[in-house]
């Protein structure tokens, strides 16, 4: 493994995706590697992209979301990419608290119906 390139195999490694989601990245144009022949390979402004893309999926963002955020970048510059995160950032958080109220909601009926079934087995002969 070279230092400032990672072959395509080795990439799938490193961030432990399958070759189909590498391929898929590559398809709907989230990476570009460089290509001699056939083979792979990601340098380190692929290897960057990669761990931006694995954490917006991990913040639930899509990969739409994903690309245009990373194609502002390339377009516009640093500064309203930023401002597009900031945008981007604070939609998915009230999201996020929105799942984790329903969660928790969840979890303390499931915890209720539970606790009534320990009751009514306690009842039973």
């Amino acid at each position: 493994m070279t230092e400032t390139r990672l072959s395509f195999k080795e990439m799938c490694a490193k961030f432990d995706v399958t070759p189909r989601t590498l391929r898929y990245y590559e398809y709907i144009e989230l990476l570009a590697p460089e290509k001699e022949g056939r083979a792979r390979f990601y340098g380190p402004r692929e290897v960057a992209r990669m761990k931006l893309i694995l954490r917006g999926r991990r913040f639930g963002f899509s990969l739409e979301e994903i690309r245009q955020w990373l194609l502002i970048y390339g377009k516009k510059g640093e500064r309203p990419q930023l401002e597009a995160w900031l945008q981007l950032a604070d939609r998915q958080l009230l999201e996020l608290d929105r799942q984790r109220a329903e969660l928790d909601a969840s979890i303390a009926d499931l915890r209720a119906l539970r606790e009534t079934a320990v009751l009514e087995l306690d009842k039973l002969p």
